[in-house]
C-alpha cells in the first residue's frame, strides 16, 4: 500500500487535496478549504510534496504534442511524463499533468501507468470534440430560434424530447430546463402550440394516460352454430343516440314479459381467448369526441350488433312482471332476434304508440319502485360533442322519456341478472354503492344547485364479488349486464350468464377477481381520458369565441367562492362574485380566455 505523508498531494474524488496529517486516517485539506478525514485508500498519491495550499497549483506552460510524441503509445510513471510535458515534477506540474489525463486526448490511465494514446485514437477523439461543440452550437442555435419562436421544419427532430414530455411518456425536457421552464406536461403543451409544433386539434390526454388510441387487431372467427330461441316475430328495437355505431341492446313485450336483448359476444369471445385478453386489458371502449376507440376489433361488432343485420345473434333476458310491473321470473337464453334500431327523438315522438308506451309505463313504475327505496334522480346537464375535420360541435342531450324507458329496461336486467346469479351461487362482478355513513339532510334548494348537492353526497361505486345494495340505484344487488360491446366487465357478466345456462364450466370466483382487478385497473383512466378530452374539446370550442357571453348557474359557495355551471357547455367552474345572489340565480359570464394546456377556461361575471 502506498505511503501517503503530510503536506502530499493526492487526488480525492477525482479533485486534488492537500494532506494536512497522516496517519491511520488523512486529514485532508479540500479546494473549497473544508477539512475531510478520509481512509488513506481513498485518496492516490499524485506528489510527495512538500505542498503548502491547494493555491500553489498553478497550471504550467508545457509541451504537450511533444511529449506525447516522444511516448508513442508507451506508458510511464506520471512523474516521468511530467518531466516530458513540464521539464519538471512538482505537485503543480503533477496536478497538470494529472489533467491531461483525465481530459483523455494525448493521455489516459494511472498515475502509475500514464499511456500516450495512438495517433489513431487522438484522431477519433478529436473528431468526436469536433462534432460535440458542432452538435453544442447547433443546440444553441436551436434554442435562440425557440426563444424567438421561429424554429424551422428541422427541429422537429429537437423538439421530440419535448414532445414526449407533453404526451406524458418522457420525465424531462432539456429545452424547457435551459429555458427556465418547469418540466411539465402542461409547459411542454403549451411550448409546442407557441412554436405552432402542435396545434389545438391534437388531443394529448388519452396517450397521456398510456391509453390505445386505435382498434385492436386480431382475427376474429364467425359465431359458432348452435340453438337458439327464435323470437323475430317479436317487434324488437334498439334505442340510442343518432350516430350510434355499437348496438348493443333492444327491447321486445310479449304479453306480461319484457325482453331484453343484448348482443351475444360472449357467443363470439370465450374466457382468455386472444381477443378477451385485449378486451380485458382496454377495459371499455373509449368515447372521445374525436371518435371511439372500441376494446373489441370491429369485426365483432359487425357480426353482433343489434339491428347491423336482418336477424341478430342475441342473448336475451325474458322480465316475467307482475300487473304492477315488478320483475317475477327471469328467463335468459341465446336468441335470434331481428332489430329496429330508431333514435331517442324517434321514440319520443311515438312515445303514445304502442309498444313504446308500454315501455314507458314500465318506466314509470320501475322509477317510483326505485325512488321509494331511496334512489337519486340527478339530471344535471349532459353533451354530445362531436368533432369532425377539426370543427366542434357542442349538442345538449335533453332529459327524454325515451331514454329514461331505456335507462329503465336495462336497470331491472341488470338487477334480474344479479338476482340469478345469486340464486345460483354464480360468481359475479356485482355493482355496488354505500349510502353516507350519516345521510346530511339536503338543502332545501331545488334546480340545478339541488342536483348538484345531491351528487355530492353519493358514494363512489364499487365492483365487488359479494353483492350489496346499489344505494343511488335504490337497487338490493346489480350487475351491468347489457353492454357486453362497450364494457369488458359486461362481457364477463355475459360469459358467466351463457356457461351457467348451457351447463358450461363457469369462471371461478378468483378468477373473476382478478378479472374485476385487470378492468378496474384501467378503466378509470378510460373515465379520466374521456372527461379530460370532453373538456379540452369544448375549450377549443371557447377558444374561438373569446370575448362570448354565457349563462351560469350558482349551484354552490365553498371558502368564499363561487360554483357555478353553464348548463349549454355543461361546465363547473369557481368565481368570486360581486354580489351574494342565492343559489339558482343567473350569472352573466364573459369568456375573457382559454388556457389549452391547462384546461382552463377564464369567465369574469359581468
Amino acid at each position: 500500500m502506498q505511503t501517503i505523508p503530510a503536506d502530499s498531494l493526492v487526488l480525492y474524488k477525482n479533485r486534488p487535496a492537500r494532506v494536512r496529517s497522516a496517519g491511520d486516517r488523512l486529514d485532508l485539506e479540500l479546494e473549497d478549504g473544508r477539512s475531510q478525514k478520509v481512509r488513506p485508500k481513498d485518496a492516490v498519491l499524485l506528489h510527495p510534496g512538500p505542498l503548502r495550499g491547494l493555491g500553489e497549483l498553478q497550471p504550467p506552460q508545457g509541451e504537450v504534442e511533444t511529449a506525447w510524441e516522444l511516448l508513442a503509445g508507451n506508458a510511464a510513471p506520471l512523474a516521468e511524463v511530467s518531466e516530458l510535458v513540464f521539464g519538471d515534477f512538482t505537485p503543480a506540474t503533477a496536478w497538470a499533468t494529472w489533467q491531461l489525463v483525465a481530459d483523455g486526448l494525448y493521455f489516459r490511465g494511472t498515475p502509475d501507468a500514464v499511456r500516450a494514446c495512438a495517433l489513431a485514437e487522438v484522431e477519433a477523439e478529436r473528431a468526436s470534440r469536433r462534432a460535440r461543440e458542432e452538435q453544442e452550437r447547433a443546440w444553441e442555435d436551436f434554442v435562440a430560434r425557440v426563444r424567438a419562436r421561429q424554429v424551422l421544419p428541422a427541429d422537429r427532430r429537437l423538439l421530440a424530447e419535448t414532445e414526449q414530455l407533453a404526451l406524458g411518456r418522457q420525465p424531462g425536457s432539456r429545452l424547457l430546463r435551459q429555458l427556465g421552464s418547469g418540466e411539465t406536461d402542461e409547459n411542454a403543451h403549451a411550448l409546442l402550440l407557441e412554436l405552432g409544433c402542435w396545434d389545438h386539434t391534437l388531443n394529448p390526454h388519452p396517450r397521456r394516460l398510456d391509453l390505445p388510441i386505435h382498434p385492436p387487431h386480431l382475427g376474429v372467427p364467425s359465431v359458432r352454430q348452435e340453438p337458439r330461441l327464435d323470437l323475430t316475430h317479436l317487434p324488437a328495437f334498439a334505442i340510442d343516440d343518432e350516430g350510434n355505431q355499437d348496438p348493443d341492446d333492444a327491447l321486445s313485450i310479449e304479453g306480461g314479459r319484457l325482453w331484453v336483448h343484448v348482443a351475444d359476444v360472449a357467443a363470439l369471445v370465450e374466457p382468455d381467448s386472444p381477443i378477451d385478453l385485449e378486451a380485458r386489458a382496454r377495459g371499455a371502449n373509449l368515447y372521445l369526441p374525436e371518435g371511439v376507440v372500441p376494446m373489441l376489433p370491429p369485426q365483432v361488432t359487425q357480426q353482433l350488433g343489434l339491428g347491423l343485420a336482418e336477424t341478430s345473434p342475441a342473448l336475451s333476458f325474458g322480465l316475467d312482471l307482475s300487473p304492477a310491473g315488478e320483475v317475477v321470473g327471469l328467463t335468459i337464453a341465446p336468441s335470434l332476434v331481428r332489430v329496429t334500431r330508431l333514435t331517442y327523438e324517434e321514440v319520443d315522438q311515438r312515445i303514445v304508440e304502442e309498444p313504446f308506451q308500454t315501455f314507458h309505463r314500465l318506466a314509470l313504475a320501475s322509477q317510483a319502485r326505485r325512488r321509494a327505496r331511496g334512489a337519486l334522480f340527478i339530471d344535471l346537464p349532459e353533451l354530445k360533442i362531436r368533432v369532425e375535420q377539426g370543427q366542434v360541435s357542442i349538442k345538449p342531450l335533453p332529459s327524454l322519456p325515451s331514454r329514461d324507458l331505456v335507462t329503465e329496461a336495462m336497470l331491472m336486467a341488470g338487477a334480474a341478472a344479479a338476482r340469478f346469479a345469486l340464486d345460483e351461487q354464480l360468481p359475479f362482478p356485482f355493482s355496488t354503492q354505500d349510502p353516507p355513513e350519516e345521510r346530511e339532510p339536503l338543502p332545501s334548494a331545488e334546480g340545478l344547485a339541488g342536483m348538484f348537492a345531491q351528487r355530492r353526497t353519493l358514494r363512489r361505486s364499487q365492483l365487488k364479488s359479494a353483492h350489496s345494495p346499489h344505494a343511488g340505484l335504490g337497487l338490493k344487488a346489480y350487475a351491468q349486464a347489457t353492454s357486453p360491446l362497450r364494457r369488458y366487465l359486461d362481457l364477463v357478466v355475459h360469459q358467466q350468464l351463457r356457461a351457467q345456462v348451457r351447463g358450461d364450466r363457469t369462471l371461478a370466483a378468483d378468477q373473476l377477481l382478478a378479472r374485476v382487478g385487470a378492468a378496474q385497473a384501467v378503466t378509470g383512466a378510460v373515465r379520466q381520458a374521456e372527461r379530460l378530452s370532453n373538456r379540452h374539446w369544448t375549450l377549443v370550442f371557447l377558444m374561438e369565441r373569446i370575448g362570448s357571453w354565457w349563462e351560469g348557474i350558482l349551484v354552490d359557495r365553498r371558502d368564499r367562492r363561487s360554483i357555478l355551471i353553464i348548463p349549454a357547455l355543461a361546465l363547473e367552474l369557481s368565481a368570486h362574485l360581486p354580489a351574494d345572489p342565492p343559489l339558482n340565480s343567473s350569472v352573466s359570464l364573459e369568456l375573457r380566455g382559454v388556457d389549452l394546456p391547462r384546461l382552463e377556461a377564464h369567465f369574469q361575471p359581468a
